[in-house]
Formats: structure tokens, sequence, C-alpha cells
């Protein structure tokens, strides 16, 4: 759909250039004179002679005024051009044209002359960004795309015979889709790509997530030259109830320990506190949130400790929880039961080093961090926590849910004076439907007996020992 719209936004713009070339010489011409060539010359009127009673013509003009309050002026009129033959060639004295009828206007005729095509460039250059800015972005659009499809296929192709050796099925997501490739993997969207497996003992499914750099999007790649980013895998792997131990532990790089801190709801709950693992022996640039101290012991063992230090770069975090609800939630004061939580092994690996591609030398360090995965699956299915551990993990959890239902109580009351009126309303429809006087009357007394009750003041009532 996003690539028709772009197709559609190019050919648009196209239409706009080419209108633009061809109807231009429709336009009128851009004259700063036009307004004064509307008007045609005026018809020249002969001045007909009048006839002065001969008493008036030697009458004193002047008479009735004085001398000084007469003015004359020296020199040629202001109208003296007009007695230059010179001036006006062509015409009599009268002023029209040799020929024409006096009584007949003049006309000027101005012909039509199309308006040139401007044949620069420059005038259409914000039509020619738009248009280079939308071929970039096409180009980057397919090229990202197929960039993001082979870096997916190739990974499930290294790493595929290692899932079908620890995994009886790989690939069946449930989702008869077309979206789904030829090499199992269901595309979620351009840049992020998933794949189902299940079928091992100590866990019920595993769910490979591929997150890769959204190298279709023009603005993530320019954005990417600011803040790199890596193509990361993260695998959820959802543990059996009854075969791994109540404890919530955390150890990620440093940036990813904030965010799980302050997003995850489970560690911000039970094991807030982050400590450096440079103090269990962690390569430095890691930090461990744990509930329990010797639960981080107990997993952090010799071969853990050696995969954490020769393949430091490509681990972001492991996170495993009983307690896990997903990422921290807006505080609802309707919610009235504790969200559902599972018990999971959360593991995010980097496929990619700050957004390059990778290649096979790469690709081949991520094999023994899948098995070091596996190898936490079947570790957590074997390790028991000791009995203060246990008595820890156990006031955790009561304390929290004591918390919670303090900050629900008021909302719990309501909901159930709210189901105890529904209730009532629903016996008093039932009795008024059935007609029966008897019935309806002392339904009615019980009730009035029941606010009366209520309305009546609490007293308390106070035992008093007999001597």
């Amino acid at each position: 759909m996003r690539l028709w719209l772009v197709a559609l936004h190019i050919v648009l713009v196209g239409t706009n250039l080419w209108v633009t070339a061809h109807f231009q010489e429709d336009l009128p011409e851009d004259n700063e004179f036009a307004e004064f060539e509307d008007f045609e010359e005026e018809p020249s009127v002969p001045v007909q002679p009048v006839d002065v009673p001969e008493q008036f013509e030697e009458a004193d003009i002047t008479q009735g005024f004085e001398e000084d309050d007469v003015l004359v002026e020296d020199g040629d009129s202001e109208f003296d051009h007009f007695q230059d033959e010179e001036e006006f060639e062509g015409l009599d004295a009268t002023g029209a044209s040799p020929g024409s009828k006096p009584d007949e206007p003049s006309t000027l005729t101005i012909t039509k002359v199309p308006l040139h095509l401007r044949a620069r460039w420059d005038s259409f250059y914000l039509e020619i960004l738009m248009v280079a800015g939308l071929l970039v972005y096409f180009i980057n659009y397919i090229a990202g795309r197929s960039k993001n499809c082979r870096l997916a296929e190739s990974w499930l192709a290294n790493y595929k015979q290692l899932l079908l050796d620890n995994f009886s099925l790989v690939g069946d997501n449930g989702k008869n889709s077309e979206e789904t490739t030829e090499s199992d993997l269901f595309k979620e969207s351009e840049s992020q790509y998933s794949l189902y497996c299940s079928g091992r003992v100590g866990c019920d499914s595993l769910l490979i997530e591929l997150k890769l750099i959204k190298r279709q999007d023009l603005v993530a790649v320019l954005a990417q030259l600011i803040r790199p980013q890596n193509d990361q895998a993260h695998l959820r792997i959802e543990l059996a109830k009854d075969e791994a131990e109540n404890f919530v532990l955390a150890i990620a790089a440093k940036r990813t320990a904030m965010h799980l801190a302050r997003d995850m709801a489970d560690i911000s709950v039970y094991c807030p506190e982050k400590r450096p693992g440079e103090k269990f022996g962690l390569p430095a640039g890691f930090q461990i949130m744990s509930e329990i101290a010797e639960a981080a012991s107990a997993i952090l063992d010799t071969r853990v400790l050696q995969a954490f230090n020769k393949y430091a770069p490509y681990i972001d975090y492991i996170h495993i929880s009983d307690q896990y609800s997903g990422p921290k939630q807006q505080e609802d004061a309707t919610q009235l039961t504790m969200p559902e939580v599972k018990k999971v092994l959360l593991v995010g690996l980097n496929i990619s080093i700050k957004g390059r591609m990778p290649n096979a030398e790469t690709q081949e360090q991520m094999r023994p961090l899948l098995q070091l995965t596996f190898y936490l699956i079947d570790k957590l299915r074997r390790f028991k926590l000791s009995k203060e551990g246990k008595n820890k993990a156990e006031k955790n959890r009561l304390r929290v849910e004591e918390a919670f239902l303090k900050t629900t109580h008021a909302a719990r009351a309501e909901a159930a004076a709210q189901r105890r009126e529904e209730r009532r309303r629903a016996e008093k429809d039932r009795i008024l439907q059935e007609e029966d006087p008897d019935k309806q009357r002392k339904w009615e007394e019980k009730e009035q007996r029941r606010l009366a009750k209520k309305r009546a003041p609490r007293m308390k009532q106070l035992k008093v020992k007999a001597l």
C-alpha cells in the first residue's frame, strides 16, 4: 500500500509539470501597462463657433475686478505643443488622419502574441526537488526491504539445523498467511520477522523475533548516521510452570539495564537496584538486577561467564522471571485483579554491531550464544532455591499482592456494591413480573427493613466483666 501511494504521488507531480508546460501560453501576459491599453482613443469633436452679441464684444471682461486680482502669465501656454506641426505627423489641423471620417473614432488593434515558453528549469526547482526526493525514497525503500529480507533468510539458513536439533517443530506459527516465506519466517513488517518453535523438555515454546534496522525508511537511515543501532534477535522462551523456581533476575548492558528497570513491571517491582557486573565476574559495561543473591550466583557459573567475556558485544540482555507481565502499565484504578504473569526466559542478541551488515564471521558468533540459551533452559530445570530463598520469594510476592489490594480496595468495594444493587434490581423485576400481591408486599417490607437498618446509626457494644 505504501508503494502505491509513492507511485501515485510521482504521477500527480509529473501531470502538474506537463499541464504547466503546455498551457502556459493561455495565461495572460504580465503587462504592467495593461490597464492603460483598454482605453480607446476618444474621437475628436470639432469646436463650433459661438455667436457673441456685439454689445459684449467690446465689454471689459475685467470689470468688477481690481488690477491686483488679475494674474497674467508670461511665456508659452502649457498646451502650445499641440500647435506644433512636427509633433503629430500625418494629421490635419482638425486632428484627424487623412481619409478618415471626422465622426468615426479611430481604433487601436493589439495583436495577440503568445507568451514564449520559458525553457529555464530553475523556475521549477521546487518540483524538481520533490520528484528527486520521492525517487530517492522509493529506491531506498526497495533496496532496504530486499536487504532486510536477505538478512533474515540468511540468519535462519545458518541456524535452522541447530533449532531442529533442539526443537521438534520449527516454523509453524499456526497462521496460514501469505506473509509466511519459504523459509518458515513470518513477516511482521518490512523490518521484523518471527519464527515459532516448540517441542522441547523444560519449556512450552520458543518465539524468535528478528528486529532489524528499518533500512526501507529513509528517515531511519538518516537517523542511523547520528545514533547507530543494531540488528537484534529476541528470544522468548516460556518455561514450564512447575520446572523452574520463582525469582527475578536480569543481566543487561548499561543502557539496556536502565530501560529494563524503568519500563518492565517485574524488574521495577522486585529488583529495581542495579549492581555492577564486575562483582560477579562479568565484563565492564554489564549490570545485574537480582531479587535473590543466590540465584544470580547459581546462574552465572563458569560456562556462562566465559560466554559473556568472549562474546560480550553480541549479548544485550538475559532476563529470567516468574512474574513477567510485559511493560509497565499506567496506574488504572478500575483494575480489580492483578495482571496475568508468566514464567519466561528472555534473551536479546545483537546480530550486527553499529548497524553494519553481518558477515560470515559475525554470524558464526551467534551459534555459541544460541547454544548458551538452550543451556540456560536446562539449568533452570535443575536449579533449586534454598529454604531461605524460597521464603524470601514468597514474602516478596505476598507483599506485592497486599499492596495491590490496598490500592484497589475502594474500587473493589464500589464494584461489589454495584453487583449487589444489580442483583436486587433483578429480583425486583422478577417479583413484579409474577403479579402476586402477597409476594410483592413481602418484598417491599423486606426492602424497607433493610433500608431502615442501613440508615440507623451504628452502636458499638461494650462488654463489661462482672466483678
